[in-house]
């Protein structure tokens, strides 16, 4: 990534003509939401919190991740007004970069009866990217840190692009990011080489073996020198995926170098193009390969740093029903955009600017599908109908 935090094909001239439309001006600047806005969720404060989500129990609570290694719970059932630490894992996590620590959390689909819970963070000698699995004690309220177990690692070759999200599909399988392994302009080449888990999107079964299984339908099982774990790849610095509640679709953010930054629906077996392409656009001369298009890209003085969101679910902002919303950690511009499909393509048919916030790090879902995102000024906040 350049100057900033965690977090970027070919273009048909439908989608350069649909992009002017939407946008307002020449600086693809786009209009206001009027009625949808958002206030603080909590509270109590954190720490550099870059990750918040609901456990999947049924019980009506939130945790928050700090990006130091801590995680903690907030009871919005009782006012969301005081947090209690379930894990404190500073002493096993490294943060000697801005985009290193504890990245992702994740709870079992069964985490109710299973208590198995999934965290994904950077430990160092040497330096790599762990993926573990620990158990949850529910009558102390914490993750037990004797039960981890390690499930994958990853060899980081330097402090940034590290990716880090991990979220259970609708399949039931475990999805994880790692970017491309960092510096700039991807030295390794790491975009195109599926023979290894950087600048990928991995998918494993972590209930039919130990560790985990490969699923059987994973795209490139069956290709050589390929990693069977790779489910798309040609992603530069993926910060912050989701599935859609409804529709089950995979959306991500991918964090650009100098130009654009995207927003991709993930696909099976999908090549979204680094380090070739940035966004729509040729980053460099590569192999003509049948690259996937994001669903839009934005230029630099709109965003330098994206942060994937979620489309939205919940009963309680009915301006943003069906939307993805997302934002820009760097600017601070939040948008949200809404697509239909034609002749088997994604196209945007509406694109609104929600407002700006300070240093956007990550967004999440409550109980009921309403839309938080966590902020580095310490907060988490909620959207809200004005």
């Amino acid at each position: 990534m350049r100057g900033g935090f965690l977090p970027g094909r070919r273009l048909a001239s439908s989608l350069v003509l649909l992009w002017l439309f939407v946008a307002t001006n020449a600086r693809g600047e786009f209009p206001p939401l009027a009625d949808v806005g958002f206030e603080p969720a909590m509270g109590v404060e954190f720490e550099r919190p870059l990750w918040v989500g609901h456990p999947g129990d049924g019980t009506n609570r939130l945790f928050v991740v700090e990006q130091a290694g801590t995680i903690w719970s907030v009871d919005l059932d009782a006012g969301a007004k005081k947090r209690t630490l379930v894990l404190d894992w500073k002493k096993r996590t490294r943060q000697r970069h801005n985009e290193e620590g504890m990245l992702g959390l994740a709870f079992h689909p069964d985490f109710a009866t299973n208590r198995s819970v999934f965290v994904h963070y950077s430990a160092g000698d040497p330096r790599r990217g762990v993926v573990s699995r620990f158990l949850f004690d529910r009558e102390r309220n914490t993750i037990l840190p004797d039960t981890e177990a390690v499930v994958l690692e990853l060899e980081q070759p330097y402090g940034n692009h590290n990716g880090g999200d991990l979220r259970f599909g609708p399949d039931g399988y475990l999805y994880i990011s790692f970017g491309d392994g960092g510096a700039a302009n991807d030295p390794r080449g790491a975009g195109q080489d599926l023979s290894t888990w950087l600048a990928s999107i991995l998918r494993i079964d972590v209930d039919s073996e130990t560790p985990y299984a490969i699923p059987a339908d994973n795209p490139f099982v069956d290709t050589a020198r390929a990693k069977p774990e790779i489910f798309a790849y040609g992603l530069r610095n993926v910060w912050r995926f989701s599935f859609d509640r409804e529709t089950g679709e995979l959306w991500a953010g991918d964090v650009g170098q100098n130009r654009w930054e995207e927003i991709d629906i993930v696909r099976a077996g999908g090549n979204y193009g680094w380090n070739t392409r940035e966004g729509f656009h040729e980053f460099r001369r590569g192999p003509d390969r049948d690259y996937l298009d994001p669903i839009v890209d934005y230029p630099r003085d709109l965003a330098r740093s994206i942060t994937g969101g979620f489309v939205y679910r919940g009963s309680q902002v009915s301006s943003l029903a069906g939307a993805y919303v997302h934002a820009d950690y760097e600017t601070g511009y939040i948008w949200a955009l809404w697509c239909n499909d034609e002749a088997g393509q994604k196209r945007v048919t509406r694109h609104h600017e929600i407002g700006r916030a300070s240093r956007i790090s990550s967004f999440g879902e409550d109980r009921d599908g309403e839309l938080y995102f966590c902020s580095f000024d310490g907060k988490i906040y909620r959207f809200v109908s004005k």
